[in-house]
């Protein structure tokens, strides 16, 4: 199923950061720092099952309930 990566990014863009902007700008500045390249991932992407686990790992290094 395509797209579930950015699917993911999203998901823990917005439940990291509620309405807050500046933590929503520093939770993607982390992912991109983590080595996601969160430009790179869309709706039609192909999913690659070491990414999606990658941010399986992040979100819970970032305390963000799955």
């Amino acid at each position: 199923m395509a797209g579930q990566i950015k699917e993911m990014i999203d998901s823990i863009v917005a439940r990291r950061a509620g309405d807050n902007e500046i933590i929503r700008k520093t939770t993607r500045t982390k992912l991109i720092l983590k080595g996601i390249e969160i430009g790179r991932w869309s709706e039609t992407s192909p999913d690659d099952p070491a990414v999606l686990s990658r941010l399986k790992e992040i979100a819970i290094e970032l305390g963000v309930p799955s």
